[in-house]
């Protein structure tokens, strides 16, 4: 039988005595809830203020290369120019790196190391070409002639925070500004701190905002950086003032970190006018950068314990012959030779491992260097379609890194003083 009794709710309306007024009040509160649900679904689906990070990668870059070519006609000129900024990037990087000029590189080995052209200014005529261009180069080829290893010192994850103070009022994804602009194009693939940036878009005006910036409750924090996959958070603080309508701009500049926002330095730069301002912002991004760098190598940014819970491996979620080895490793109750002496100090150790191309190259690097106990491990001897051979500094002994690395899923083959490994 379908019951012809009115809808809960109206009948309930219909019979509670309110307040005069109090429907009224109802009726406006229902209204301002659908309201709120529409700003909060238009702050979470407005897509005009989102940047797409960008040079993530560990590749070494080139910037600033200015050219100016002619050829037979544009697309000629454009590839001299291309060329041109190759050769002028390589005697760039090489002299920062190492501090004089490096070895004249032909076009052909120039375009197996180079893995991008960033083109930053450029004018096309019929026959000339003018740019200002970036030059990225592959950090594994590269780097093997250039004579650099791999990192020794990494930061975890950190949530990068960029506030931007616009008439007083903070601001950090409410709408597209020069300061978030420049920290998505940054390139954080050769620097020391593992960043971890974000778009803009979605939840993230909801849940990365001024605001957040200035609470100290560890739950909610650890719930964010939980979302990011982040260990703890960086916020850089910038704040500029014009002199006048044209005139001379002026920033200023705060390094934070952690929950508590702790202090760790602050800078000014000034500019000539407003069109200053993205190069302001790009060179600010490259000193805070250095900034958290040498922070994180006097022992600053220490991850907040309560941001980051461990949970112990259990024994069942160890590879069964990892567990055998530790339960034969534990000393028995009655066993009275046990050593007092310390666990070994660090050693390195030589690993083999395949590399078929660049990428397992970059994977097995990072698998082994996330072990727990290794400071560094980097690629000594590189080759593509065979065996490279990978320096791995290890605090321990070798059937302790042996453990270690059957543990993240390898395979191991212990043959003298070298390891090697396989999936």
């Amino acid at each position: 039988m379908i019951s012809t009794a009115p809808l809960p709710f109206v009948h309930r309306f219909k019979d509670v005595a309110l307040p005069r007024g109090g429907r009224w009040a109802v009726l406006f509160g229902l209204f301002f809830a659908v309201l709120l649900v529409g700003v909060v679904e238009g702050q979470i689906s407005r897509g005009d203020r989102g940047i797409t990070p960008i040079n993530s990668s560990g590749d070494f870059l080139a910037s600033g290369i200015l050219v100016d070519v002619t050829g037979d006609n544009a697309d000629d000129a454009r590839e001299k120019g291309w060329r041109e900024a190759q050769r002028q990037g390589w005697t760039q990087l090489y002299r920062k790196l190492n501090g004089s000029d490096g070895p004249a590189l032909g076009d052909s080995v120039l375009d197996g190391i180079v893995t991008a052209i960033v083109v930053e200014q450029e004018q096309i005529g019929p026959r000339r070409y003018v740019a200002r261009l970036g030059v990225q180069f592959d950090r594994v080829r590269a780097g093997q002639i250039l004579g650099v290893s791999g990192r020794t010192l990494r930061s975890p994850p950190l949530l990068v925070i960029p506030v931007y103070s616009i008439d007083g009022i903070p601001q950090v994804f409410e709408q597209r500004s020069a300061w978030q602009r420049a920290w998505a194009e940054y390139n954080t693939g050769q620097s020391a701190i593992d960043y971890v940036r974000t778009a803009g878009t979605g939840a993230d005006t909801l849940l990365l905002n001024a605001g957040q910036t200035g609470r100290r409750g560890r739950i909610w924090w650890r719930v964010i950086l939980d979302q990011y996959g982040a260990a703890d958070v960086l916020t850089p603080i910038a704040r500029v003032e014009y002199s006048y309508p044209g005139g001379p701009i002026k920033g200023y500049f705060t390094a934070r970190f952690g929950p508590d926002s702790k202090l760790i330095s602050s800078f000014t730069m000034t500019g000539p006018s407003p069109a200053a301002l993205p190069d302001m912002m790009e060179k600010a991004v490259a000193q805070m950068d250095r900034i958290y760098i040498d922070a994180l190598a006097a022992g600053v940014l220490r991850t907040d314990t309560y941001l980051v819970l461990e949970k112990p491996v259990e024994k069942e979620d160890l590879p069964e012959e990892v567990a055998t080895a530790a339960e034969d490793a534990l000393p028995s109750e009655t066993d009275s030779s046990v050593p007092t002496t310390a666990p070994a100090g660090v050693q390195g150790y030589t690993v083999q491992y395949s590399s078929p191309d660049v990428e397992s190259v970059t994977a097995t690097e990072r698998a082994v260097g996330g072990i727990s106990g290794v400071q560094s491990a980097s690629t000594t001897s590189l080759a593509l379609g065979g065996m490279s051979v990978m320096r791995v500094t290890f605090r321990g002994d070798a059937a302790a890194l042996k453990a270690a690395l059957a543990a993240r899923g390898f395979k191991v083959q212990e043959g003298g003083n070298t390891l090697r490994i396989s999936r």
